[in-house]
């Protein structure tokens, strides 16, 4: 029996406007909220100890990390050198420079030979000796479209059709490594995708026009014992049978408040061909709280939000008050007194909203007729998601990237069939 620990996105160095500077070390917390809970995964895999851990992709938020974020990541994968643990680092679609053009990261690991350190940044298959036997790993690093078609591949298809016919390359690649494996051994796919039935949040968006979505016929295949996903942050099995089961362990840390309800955790595995079993394990990471609460129609407002403050616990979470008032409440309101009750918050933000006495503007209707400009729908979508708002501006610019500069033009006329 081979035991994995199987871990995601952890995303080293994101979210620091959550956090504040700690006086004793420099730091912003937020990065040592990150590196506290990868350690806590590092940990787990000393103590057990494991055979291999698997990384699924996106170690940092892009792959041009300052220095001292990658110090303290590298920092916590040391010790698994130090415990002779193999490791693969896949590479996720953050890790890559310039969407693939320009290496990755993660590469630096396998140039200096770190020894028991793979780095899975193509369509291959690895053999790894562990200390309970051998196991194969195949990784599928993210893939952009330009990976395997050419322009003149997808000349005059729609999007639909582009996809579909990536989808029937890669699954080429993929049998040409599933011939070559060897039928006695466990077998691991390790891929950091999007799969059609994962219940996807800001990954979605984030990731637009970037990469493809793969169906799950792909990934189901006898010959694959387990299935371990990077890329989403919501920890999922997409394969109830699990026959194999194919999860994605989420991110280990939250990095904003689309991602304050979800567990984070990693998943630990015991593996042999023919028979796995696996577990989620939750870690302790950053709470973050939101507190909302319509004052428009109450006469003394303030007291209605100290009352909604004190009905959770905000001691060392992140949170973020959200009150709704008329224009004419808002000398009734003390900033001072709001601050004073959030102080027991690891850090806050106050976001008061006046309710406009205009109706709500009804989200236009879209249908393959209708001819409203892409950038309009979207602003208006989000203007009516409130659940959204964190990420909002980031999204209305990933958008107008996506349909300016970032797309080819043939893939633009693509996208408008």
């Amino acid at each position: 029996m081979i035991k994995i620990l199987h871990l995601s996105d952890i995303h080293m160095g994101s979210g620091f406007s959550h956090g504040r500077i700690n006086s004793e070390t420099g730091l912003n917390t937020r990065l040592e909220d990150f590196v506290n809970t990868l350690s806590q995964c590092i940990d787990r895999a000393l103590a057990e100890p494991v055979d291999l851990v698997i990384f699924g992709g996106d170690a940092f938020p892009d792959a041009t990390p300052p220095p001292y974020v990658q110090e303290a990541f590298a920092s916590q994968f040391r010790r698994l050198v130090d415990a002779e643990i193999p490791t693969v680092l896949l590479v996720g679609n953050h890790d890559q420079h310039s969407q693939g053009q320009g290496g990755a990261s993660l590469c630096i690991y396998r140039t200096l030979g770190v020894p028991g350190f793979i780095v899975g940044d193509r369509v291959t298959t690895h053999r790894i000796q562990t200390r309970s036997g051998a196991v194969q790993v195949i990784t599928l690093p993210w893939l952009t479209r330009s990976a395997l078609m050419t322009r003149q591949d997808t000349e005059g298809l729609s999007m639909a059709e582009v996809n579909e016919l990536l989808t029937e390359r890669l699954r080429v690649v993929l049998e040409g490594e599933v011939r070559r494996l060897d039928p006695e051994v466990p077998t691991v796919m390790l891929a950091h995708l999007m799969a059609d039935n994962a219940n996807l949040g800001a990954e979605r968006f984030l990731a637009v026009g970037k990469g493809f979505t793969l169906p799950l016929s792909l990934l189901t295949r006898p010959c694959f014992d387990y299935v371990a996903l990077g890329h989403v942050h919501k920890h999922q099995n997409l394969n109830k049978s699990n026959d194999p089961p194919v999860i994605y362990p989420g991110s280990i840390e939250r990095v904003d408040f689309s991602e304050e309800k979800e567990d984070k955790g990693y998943v630990m595995v015991e593996l042999e061909r023919g028979s796995v079993e696996w577990k989620f394990c939750p870690l302790s990471a950053r709470v973050f709280r939101t507190i909302e609460v319509d004052v428009s129609k109450a006469e003394d407002p303030q007291s209605l939000i100290l009352k909604a403050i004190a009905k959770h616990n905000i001691e060392d979470a992140v949170v973020r008050l959200i009150y709704k008032l008329r224009s004419e409440q808002l000398d009734l309101i003390e900033n001072s007194i709001l601050h004073d009750a959030l102080t027991s918050a690891h850090t806050y933000t106050i976001q008061p909203e006046l309710v406009s006495q205009l109706a709500r503007p009804r989200v236009p209707e879209l249908t393959a007729s209708s001819s409203i400009d892409p950038m309009d729908a979207l602003k208006t979508y989000l203007n009516n998601r409130e659940d959204l708002k964190e990420i909002a501006t980031s999204m209305m610019e990933a958008a107008h990237k996506l349909l300016t500069d970032d797309v080819p033009i043939w893939l633009k006329g693509a996208a408008n069939e």
